[in-house]
C-alpha cells in the first residue's frame, strides 16, 4: 500500500522525486520521473504501453467491460487495473478514461508532457504545483499533499482564500488548497503539464441533463438494475464485506443489496455516542435484522474523540470539518480488525438524488428579489450555516485586509448554478453538490480514512452509471413535493421495511458541544488560544473566547463553528503551515 509522486523537469527528475520521499521507478530516460511513496494507499507501477509510462492508484469496477472494449486477445492475462486504464487511454484517448468506472489517480509520462488523470467522481485526490523559476522551473505532482510540501524548490505558505473557503463550507470545494501554489485536479479531468509551464485541462466526463419523460415505474426499474449492478461490481470476490449502516435509507439500501447479491458474509457496523446522546440504533438494528447481517455497534466516547482527533485530521490532505471523522476512523479499524478489505457505504444519495439541502434553496428561489447567479450562489453559501457570516468578527483585521481583493467564494459555485449543462434548478443544485461536497468532502474523507487501515471504501450510489441516470430522471420524481429522493426510495421499496423507506431524513446528531464542554475542553483552549494560534494570526482571540463561553446567539451554534476552527488549527499544525 502506498501513494505516488511525479516530476517533469530537465534538472535531475529522479532526484526531485527522491526529495519528495519517493522511490523512483524505472521509466525511459527523459524529463519525467515517477515514484512510489511509503504510506497508506493503493499506488502501483510503473505501467508501460509502448513509450508511454504511468504510475497510479487505480481500482476499476468495470474491468471486464474495459477489457472487452480493448479486445482481450491483445492483453496480457495478468493485466492490472492500472495497466488496463493506461491501455484504454493510449488506445482511445480521453474517451478511454470516460469508459472506465472506478477510483483512480494516474500520472502518465507521455512525450514531453506529464498527464494527470483523476476519476469521474473524485474518490482519489491528486495535486500539482509549479516549482522553481526560469531554467530550473519544473512540475511536481502527487496523490499526497505532504509529499509535494517536501519538494525543496516549492516555496509555499498559507493560502488565505482557502482558509475563508474552509470556514464557509467545512471543506475546500475546488482547485484551491491551503498551500499557496498547490492545486488540486478536479474530478473527471485530464490535466496536461508542459515543460514551458503551461497547462491544458480536458474534461473527459461531466454529468449531463437529459430529458427522459418515461413513466416513473420505468425510471425506478432501470435505477434498481443500475443499483444492483453498481453494488455487485463493488463486492469483493470470495471474502466477506463490511457495510457502514446508519439506519438512513441510503446506507440501508446498500446493506440490503449487498446481502441480496453477495455470496459471502455481510457484516454491518453502526456507531453510538453513548446512552445520553441521540442515536438511530433502532433503525440500523431493524435493517440489520431484516437483512440478516452480522451486526456490530461501536460506542465512541468523547474521550476517544479528544485523544484521536489530531491523528485523524493529519490523515487528510485537505481538512474536513466533519465531527464524524474520528468515529469514521474507529469504524474503519473495526472493519479491518475483522479481516475485511472492502467496506461499502451509502454516501451519495443526497447529492445525487435530491437530499434535504435543496429545499431551502428552492424556497429562496421562489421569494428572492434579486435575479442572477450571484444571488443564488450567496443563498447556497448561507444555507451551509458554517462560519461565513462570522468572518468579519472571526478573522483578524490583517487577514480581512488581505482577503479584500480575493475573488468571492461564490465564484466557486457559479459554474454549476448557471444555466448550461443543467437547465432546471434542482439539477443545478445536485450538480453543485456532486462536484463540491461530493468530490471534496464525502469521497476524499472516506478514501483517506479507510486507506489508513488498508481498506477500500466503496460507494455504489456514486457509481457513474447511477449518476448519469439520476440526471435523466425528471426533477419531479427526485423531489416529489417535499418527499426527497422519491425515485430512489421507489427503486428499493421492496427491499426494506416501510419504516426505513418512508421516514424523514434526520441525519446523525453528533454531540459536538458536549465534547467541547467536556473531554475536548482542554485541547480546544490550548489550541485556539495558545502561542501557535496567536503567532499564526488568523483568528480574533475575543471571538474565540466568546464562543468557548457559548455567548453571542439566542440559539447557541458555537459548537459547530468551534469545531471548524479547531479542525483547521490541528491541520495547519500537522502540516506545519505558519502565518
Amino acid at each position: 500500500m502506498s501513494r505516488w509522486c511525479a516530476c517533469l523537469t530537465a534538472d535531475d527528475p529522479a532526484g526531485q522525486v527522491a526529495a519528495m520521499g519517493g522511490r523512483p521507478v524505472p521509466t525511459r530516460a527523459g524529463r519525467h520521473a515517477l515514484g512510489l511513496l511509503d504510506g497508506p494507499g493503493a499506488a502501483a507501477g510503473p505501467y508501460r504501453v509502448g513509450d508511454v509510462y504511468a504510475i497510479g492508484e487505480v481500482t476499476l469496477h468495470n474491468a471486464p467491460e474495459l477489457r472487452a472494449r480493448l479486445g482481450a486477445d491483445g492483453l496480457p492475462g495478468d493485466c492490472s487495473d492500472g495497466e488496463l486504464l493506461l491501455r484504454a487511454y493510449v488506445r482511445f484517448g480521453t474517451a478511454g478514461l470516460a469508459a472506465a468506472d472506478g477510483m483512480f489517480a494516474l500520472a502518465i509520462a507521455e512525450g514531453d508532457e506529464l498527464v494527470l488523470v483523476r476519476d469521474h467522481m473524485g474518490a482519489r485526490t491528486l495535486f500539482h504545483a509549479r516549482t522553481g523559476t526560469g531554467e530550473r522551473a519544473a512540475w511536481a505532482a502527487s496523490t499526497s499533499l505532504r509529499a509535494l510540501q517536501r519538494h525543496p524548490a516549492l516555496e509555499t505558505g498559507l493560502h488565505l482564500p482557502a482558509v475563508r473557503s474552509f470556514l464557509t463550507f467545512a471543506y475546500l470545494p475546488g482547485r484551491e488548497t491551503l498551500l499557496r501554489g498547490v492545486h488540486e485536479v478536479l474530478p473527471g479531468r485530464c490535466v496536461r503539464l508542459r515543460p514551458d509551464g503551461s497547462t491544458v485541462e480536458e474534461t473527459y466526463w461531466e454529468p449531463a441533463e437529459v430529458t427522459d419523460e418515461r413513466p416513473a415505474a420505468e425510471h425506478a426499474r432501470e435505477l434498481r438494475e443500475l443499483l444492483e449492478s453498481a453494488t455487485a461490481r463493488r463486492l469483493p470476490a470470495a471474502e466477506p464485506v463490511g457495510v457502514l449502516l446508519s439506519g438512513g435509507v441510503d446506507s440501508s439500501l446498500v446493506t440490503a443489496l449487498a446481502a441480496k447479491l453477495h455470496d459471502q458474509a455481510v457484516r454491518s457496523y453502526s456507531i453510538s455516542f453513548g446512552h445520553d446522546a441521540p442515536n438511530e440504533l433502532a433503525y440500523s438494528g431493524l435493517v440489520a435484522a431484516h437483512c440478516h447481517t452480522e451486526h456490530q455497534v461501536l460506542t465512541v466516547p468523547g474521550e476517544a474523540v479528544a485523544a484521536r482527533l489530531p491523528e485523524t485530521v493529519a490523515l487528510l490532505d485537505s481538512p474536513v470539518g466533519d465531527p464524524l471523522t474520528v468515529p469514521n476512523l474507529m469504524l474503519a479499524e473495526a472493519v479491518a480488525a475483522d479481516g475485511m478489505s472492502v467496506v461499502l457505504n451509502g454516501e451519495g444519495g443526497d447529492p445525487v438524488f435530491g437530499g434535504p439541502k435543496n429545499l431551502p434553496m428552492l424556497i429562496h428561489e421562489l421569494h428572492r428579489e434579486e435575479a442572477g447567479v450571484d444571488s443564488r450562489a450567496r443563498a447556497y453559501v448561507d444555507s451551509y450555516r458554517k462560519c461565513h457570516a462570522d468572518l468579519p468578527v472571526l478573522l483578524t483585521p490583517g487577514v480581512l485586509a488581505e482577503l479584500a481583493q480575493a475573488p468571492p467564494v461564490t465564484e466557486l459555485l457559479a459554474p454549476y448554478l448557471t444555466q448550461g449543462r443543467m437547465t432546471g434548478l434542482l439539477n443545478q443544485l445536485l450538480h453543485t453538490n456532486l462536484r463540491t461536497k461530493g468530490a471534496h468532502h464525502i469521497l476524499t474523507k472516506v478514501e483517506r480514512i479507510t486507506a489508513s487501515q488498508g481498506l477500500e471504501g466503496r460507494a455504489p450510489l456514486f457509481d457513474r452509471a447511477v449518476v448519469d441516470h439520476a440526471f435523466r430522471v425528471p426533477a419531479r420524481l427526485k423531489l416529489a413535493g417535499t418527499d426527497e429522493k422519491w425515485i430512489l426510495k421507489e427503486a428499493v421499496r421492496d427491499l426494506l421495511p416501510p419504516t426505513i423507506v418512508d421516514r424523514p431524513k434526520s441525519g446523525m446528531r453528533v454531540p459536538v458541544q458536549q465534547w467541547l464542554d467536556g473531554p475536548l475542553r482542554e485541547l480546544g483552549h490550548d489550541l485556539l488560544l495558545g502561542r501557535s494560534a496567536r503567532a499564526r494570526g488568523l483568528f480574533r482571540e475575543d471571538t474565540i473566547r466568546s464562543w468557548l463561553r457559548r455567548e453571542g446567539t439566542l440559539l447557541p451554534r458555537q459548537g459547530g463553528k468551534l469545531w471548524l476552527v479547531l479542525t483547521l488549527e490541528l491541520w495547519l499544525r500537522s502540516f506545519d503551515v505558519g502565518a
